[in-house]
């Protein structure tokens, strides 16, 4: 079995294979996020779009697996995993699954295979760099701060097991996104769209402005009302929109 099969096998789920798929739509989770929180938008967005949800190391069924500390480790394996996948791909990323994705895009065009649409949800452009720090706070002060985002998966945090047992995944992936740096400047040749809940604390909208430098195609900017995770308010509008949005790569297609 070749590197990049094993490598699928171990990054990507598949909720709900679509054999009729006209698009594959890659979604890359939050900080402490894993693929089970793509599990909705998989059987939402219809026969013609198939979900690869991308797991992480360090969680749920790979939780006795070494936790990856860096941005750049994560778009290498996860461009590797999608190296078995043929026909249009395009990526969708949440919060740290963002910055993963555009680096995952970065890839794939450096490849000669650029994906066909690059969403980024709920996350500054890469081009803005500012010091969060999470990573260093204590247990309790971090709990706090991921409460203050009002993520589902904050939430079951307040259980004392479950919380020794995510800290470490969340610190992790804090720090990963603490630490990234972009290291190429050049616009990608794929369209972006970019969405951002109006009352995300973690991030404004003109930070969320600024991924229109990151592509030479087209950007569009999507406002929600809500916070850090909008997504849960406004699920319908989302699906909605990001069928609308791959809807013209998938005609290319065929």
């Amino acid at each position: 079995m070749s590197t990049s099969v094993t490598c699928s096998q171990q990054w990507i789920r598949r909720y709900h294979p679509k054999p009729e798929r006209r698009m594959t739509l890659v979604a890359l989770p939050h900080a402490g996020g894993s693929a089970s929180y793509f599990h909705p938008l998989s059987a939402a967005l219809g026969d013609d779009v198939e979900v690869l949800a991308v797991q992480y190391p360090g969680r749920q069924d790979r939780r006795h697996e070494a936790l990856v500390g860096s941005v750049h480790e994560l778009a290498d394996q996860v461009a590797l995993a999608l190296m078995p996948w043929a026909g249009p791909i395009a990526l969708f990323g949440h919060s740290m699954g963002a910055t993963v994705a555009y680096e995952v895009a970065r890839r794939l065009q450096e490849g000669g295979s650029p994906a066909a649409a690059l969403i980024v949800s709920a996350r500054r452009a890469p081009s803005v760099v500012r010091a969060d720090g999470f990573h260093e706070l204590d247990d309790e002060t971090l709990l706090k701060e991921v409460l203050l985002l009002g993520g589902s998966d904050a939430a079951l945090a307040l259980d004392e097991e479950l919380l020794r047992l995510t800290m470490p995944v969340l610190r992790n992936d804090f720090r990963a996104v603490a630490t990234y740096r972009c290291t190429r400047t050049e616009p990608l040749t794929t369209p972006i769209t970019a969405l951002v809940g109006s009352a995300d604390p973690r991030v404004t909208v003109g930070e969320v402005e600024e991924w229109r430098r990151h592509t030479s195609t087209g950007f569009s900017l999507h406002v929600f009302d809500g916070g850090h995770f909008y997504l849960a308010e406004h699920a319908e509008a989302v699906t909605g929109l990001l069928r609308s949005t791959l809807a013209p790569h998938m005609s290319e297609a065929n």
